[in-house]
């Protein structure tokens, strides 16, 4: 069964240091949904030590349960989340959710 449409939580407004949750679900899906979060149509790794890309951020991305967690957001963290969920059925995204540091 294809991944309806996650949940996706993403708070507006985050101070510079401070820790961030942003969470995705979605529960139709059959196999269960593995979860890829994007910042500004980007992929984020689930492991940012092994991006290509420079990136300074510290965070946890858990593909089993959609939970991404900064653990002390900066400027370069602002931008439009958003999140996919996939299955073997297919694939559906949430809508991109703006938060500011």
């Amino acid at each position: 069964v294809k991944p309806m449409t996650p949940r996706c939580t993403v708070p507006k407004a985050v101070p510079v240091g401070k820790s961030a949750s942003l969470h995705c679900h979605e529960n139709e899906g059959f196999p269960k949904s593995t979860y890829s979060w994007y910042r500004n149509s980007e992929p984020l790794s689930p492991d940012p030590k092994s991006s290509a890309k420079p990136h300074n951020s510290s965070y946890t991305l858990n593909p089993a349960t959609g939970t991404l967690v900064f653990h002390a957001v900066h400027k370069g963290d602002t931008g439009r989340y958003s999140c996919i969920a996939t299955n073997d059925a297919g694939f559906a995204k949430c809508e991109e959710q703006e938060m500011e540091v």
